[in-house]
């Protein structure tokens, strides 16, 4: 089977033959538009000369034609002699100059006329008879006069031009080729589940875009792979405790019964069955809902109403807003974060708002709780991580609630930011674009 070329060599054949297409078309051009002309009109001077120099040198005394001929000589390299020069020949080859020179000639005599060759002092010569008063005088020049030759020069130019060609088209195809190299290795290594190394966002438009996503993507499949570390260290951590206290609890039981042994057994249960389901949520991603209007007024109310239940006050203060958004992927993601402010706010009056913002609108929920170091604003998005250290689910939940909101937010192109309120407390907020928008970047 014949192996297909590369790509690094499929373009630079293009640009080869680009370049010598080119090149073979301005030839043509450069002959046939300039050099072509020039040369007759060269050789149509040069007939001229010819044809007056044999005419003054029959009008000229004898006593003053050897001062013309060594003047002719000297100035125009045009020699002339009465008698035909020793082994003249036609040999039929001569070039476009010289044949130009035949038909000046022959136009301005009245009569055929032919170039000869014969050699002179050991060089080459062209010579041609042209009447001269009553008879015939021979005139000739050296062949370097001419100096040109079209076909070696033409052929020179094309061997240096396809060098150069090759060279360029080689030069810019490995230029051109680097970066979806370097993005073929970064593919790579994504797929090993490796992080590649950043790749540079330079250079032409398209290729810096594509170099953003790719690292984009890097970035994003390294924090997959660090969170799937820190869930499985995460819940083989939280469910020692209850495992242990399962297990004590058996060992008591077997010695002698007790009801509230069994009832605190079933809690740690329900509390394994809870941190699992919460660790699964989040482990296998949440695939994104169809958006449908939703009145932001009568959300926030619904939510508000879900928790005055429990006996915490909330407050609503939301503008006539309507998003078309994924209805339960927004319920889950404000009902965590009302979860964490009634949680921590240690029973005080909770608010939700709404508001418009250039771009879409912000919903936020504000409590009245200890707050967040400024340091950890970001770090409580992590899986597991907790503010309260002490493991206790009572007091600082399971670590993966603003997980979850981050990932839920991430999935349907939202912001979701901390920040602590001014006179204690924090504000949670979240940014939904305008219809049409999306922003993750």
């Amino acid at each position: 089977m014949r192996r297909a070329l590369s790509l690094l060599q499929q373009n630079a054949l293009r640009l080869v033959a680009v370049f010598v297409t080119f090149q073979l078309v301005a030839a043509v051009a450069v002959m046939s538009l300039l050099m072509l002309p020039l040369a007759h009109r060269a050789a149509s001077d040069f007939a001229q000369l010819m044809v007056l120099a044999a005419q003054t040198f029959a009008e000229l005394p004898p006593t003053t034609r050897p001062a013309f001929l060594l003047e002719l000589e000297t100035r125009h390299g045009i020699v002339v002699l009465e008698q035909a020069p020793a082994g003249a020949r036609s040999d039929g080859q001569h070039g476009p100059y010289v044949r130009n020179l035949e038909e000046a000639l022959t136009g301005l005599s009245g009569s055929p006329v032919r170039v000869f060759n014969a050699a002179r002092d050991g060089e080459a010569w062209h010579w041609a008879e042209l009447p001269s008063g009553q008879r015939k005088v021979w005139l000739g020049f050296s062949h370097d006069r001419v100096g040109t030759q079209p076909l070696t020069t033409a052929l020179l130019i094309l061997a240096a031009g396809l060098l150069l060609a090759i060279a360029t088209a080689w030069w810019l195809a490995r230029r051109t080729l680097l970066p979806l190299q370097r993005l073929d290795a970064a593919a790579a290594a994504l797929g090993r589940g490796e992080r590649p190394e950043l790749l540079p966002e330079a250079g032409p438009r398209e290729i810096a875009a594509l170099a953003r996503r790719v690292n984009a993507l890097a970035r994003q499949v390294q924090d997959l792979l660090e969170a799937r570390t820190t869930l499985l260290a995460g819940l083989s951590h939280d469910l020692r405790t209850p495992l242990a206290r399962m297990r004590l609890n058996l060992e008591l039981l077997e010695r002698r019964p007790d009801s509230a042994r069994i009832a605190r057994l079933d809690a740690d249960i329900q509390e394994m069955d809870r941190l699992v389901g919460e660790t699964m949520e989040l482990a296998r991603g949440l695939g994104r809902e169809a958006g449908v209007a939703t009145d932001v007024p009568s959300l926030l109310e619904g939510l508000a109403q879900q928790t005055r239940e429990s006996g915490v006050q909330v407050s609503v203060a939301a503008a006539p807003i309507t998003v078309t958004e994924p209805p339960m992927a927004i319920h889950r993601l404000l009902g965590n974060l009302l979860s964490n402010a009634q949680r921590y706010g240690g029973g005080a009056p909770i608010e939700l708002k709404a508001e418009s913002v250039a771009g879409g609108c912000r919903i936020g929920v504000l409590d009245r709780g200890p707050g967040i170091p400024a340091d950890q604003l970001e770090a409580v998005f992590h899986p597991f991580h907790r503010v309260e250290t002490s493991r206790n689910p009572a007091t600082g939940g399971s670590g993966l609630g603003l997980a979850i909101v981050r990932q839920l937010a991430q999935a349907n192109g939202w912001q979701v930011s901390l920040e602590n309120r001014a006179g204690g407390g924090l504000e949670a907020w979240v940014v939904l674009p305008a219809a049409g928008e999306d922003m993750r970047a």
